[in-house]
């Protein structure tokens, strides 16, 4: 499989956004309208968007379905989308409305077993499970769920274990205290995660600063990245990303 570079856009009260390490206190809003961005992503090139609604993140149902629509007709965008998926219902809602891949976050930490047979029903190509997390002062790294505002009681080994065991393919993993704050991929926790589950296609999330972040993440064994901040702010131009 080749190597995915997937420009972000984060959505929250209609504006596209990005917070640091996950804190909605800490957000940084921009002055493009989400579908126009999206259709910039994909002039310059891009075959795959990561669209998050953030609002549903933190309080369930989600909330992008015309963005998600428009954007499926008049781009040529395949998009992972996610937040609020809280049922099945919401998962075959947006499978409906036309995403390829639905990213699964706070169920996967919270009802494990109902999203391992949501894999089986739809296929691993339909369902990336999104784990993002801290690390404990043990050293040990433990997911955190509902828009970063609760931690798991299972470790992230633990959780990643269960979820390859359960056919799972696409694993979207972030590192939240390097999320939205340019400081480079955290290569050592997706050296671990290979080690737990070598067959996974990890997608790095949060830190990407430039170009060298997306060559060493794919020299390290990662199947994709996530590009939000960086673009946004400029640091990293989208055809110079797809090129790395």
């Amino acid at each position: 499989m080749s190597f995915v570079v997937y420009p972000a856009i984060d959505v929250r009260e209609g504006r596209v956004v990005r917070l640091a390490q996950g804190d909605y206190a800490r957000e940084t809003r921009y002055a493009e309208d989400p579908f126009e961005l999206a259709s910039r992503y994909a002039a310059a090139g891009a075959e795959w968007l990561h669209l998050v609604d953030l609002d549903a993140a933190r309080r369930g149902g989600y909330t992008l379905l015309p963005l998600l629509d428009r954007i499926k007709r008049e781009t040529s965008l395949q998009v992972q989308t996610g937040g609020g998926i809280r049922a099945h219902a919401d998962l075959r809602r947006l499978l409906d409305a036309g995403a390829d891949r639905v990213v699964v976050g706070s169920m996967a930490v919270d009802a494990r077993g109902e999203v391992a047979n949501w894999i089986t029903r739809h296929g691993p190509e339909r369902i990336a499970v999104a784990l993002d997390a801290r690390c404990a002062a043990d050293g040990r790294w433990w997911p955190a769920a509902h828009g970063w505002t609760r931690s798991a009681s299972i470790t992230l080994a633990d959780l990643v274990r269960y979820f390859a065991r359960a056919g799972l393919r696409h694993l979207l993993c972030t590192d939240i205290a390097r999320d939205g704050m340019l400081a480079g991929p955290n290569l050592d926790l997706y050296a671990l995660v290979e080690g737990w589950a070598p067959n996974l296609c990890v997608q790095a999330s949060g830190g990407v600063r430039d170009a060298d972040d997306i060559r060493a993440a794919k020299a390290n064994g990662c199947a994709g990245i996530v590009l939000g901040k960086a673009l946004l702010d400029g640091r990293l131009a989208l055809p110079q990303a797809l090129r790395a």
